[in-house]
């Protein structure tokens, strides 16, 4: 089974050829880039498309992408999920921040190889950009960021009300979860899904924690030092 293949049976994905030459030209163009600075350990093909390209889309599973418009991808790295998901719904508006302006540099050069607009990079800490970018995503997403409270702390003050906040996670989220709990609830967020699934190919387990947001609170995020010495 291929992952074209794949794809279409478990996400109901179906790629066209010029989607299809996208995800080869971001393969490729990864590999290359990837020799001059270390954006991911995983390099052969199939595991890309498994472990970074399939895994990004498993969302469709998740959200209702129907109704997402804007996304914001916190700490998007090397582009994932954001740019695989652009790929397959080319309307979405995309906000990718990363910290290092390397990465931001190779999303750049990899956005217009690409060919695909409305993709906003953005150099910049996530708390400092989120203060000033309240109440502005359907979705917001954070893949390999950190724990799940500084997630909801950064991220759920960039939620529209009755958007969603989602973190994906590996099988070892539950204590993660529990010491978040508190931090959701006093930002205004509310747990609506935990959904644990396996990417084909036995190329692992995967978590989707879905916190839809319920109201807005004010004065979020603090600083990265409050953030991570006094968690809420």
């Amino acid at each position: 089974m291929s992952v074209k293949e794949d794809l279409l049976r478990n996400l109901k994905i179906s790629l066209d050829e010029k989607q299809e030459e996208q995800f080869e030209k971001y393969y490729a163009f990864l590999i290359e880039y990837n020799k001059k600075i270390n954006l991911t350990r995983i390099t052969e093909k199939k595991e890309v498309y498994y472990k970074h390209f399939y895994d990004s889309l498993t969302i469709v599973q998740t959200v209702d992408m129907a109704n997402i418009n804007s996304i914001c991808d916190m700490g998007s790295g090397a582009g994932f999920p954001s740019i695989p998901l652009k790929i397959i719904y080319p309307d979405l508006d995309v906000t990718i921040i990363d910290s290092l302006n390397k990465r931001i540099t190779f999303l750049n050069e990899l956005t217009n190889l690409l060919e695909i607009s409305n993709v906003h990079l953005i150099h910049d800490r996530i708390e400092t950009f989120a203060i000033k970018h309240q109440k502005k995503y359907d979705l917001v997403i954070a893949r390999a960021l950190g724990n799940m409270q500084l997630i909801t702390e950064m991220g759920l003050p960039m939620t529209k009300p009755g958007g969603y906040l989602v973190a994906y996670k590996a099988l070892n989220y539950d204590l993660e979860l529990s010491q978040a709990s508190a931090c959701i609830n006093k930002l205004g967020g509310k747990i609506s899904d935990v959904r644990t699934f396996e990417l084909p190919q036995e190329f692992g387990h995967r978590v989707h924690v879905v916190v839809n947001k319920v109201k807005h609170v004010d004065g979020y995020p603090r600083s990265f030092v409050k953030m991570t010495k006094n968690p809420l």
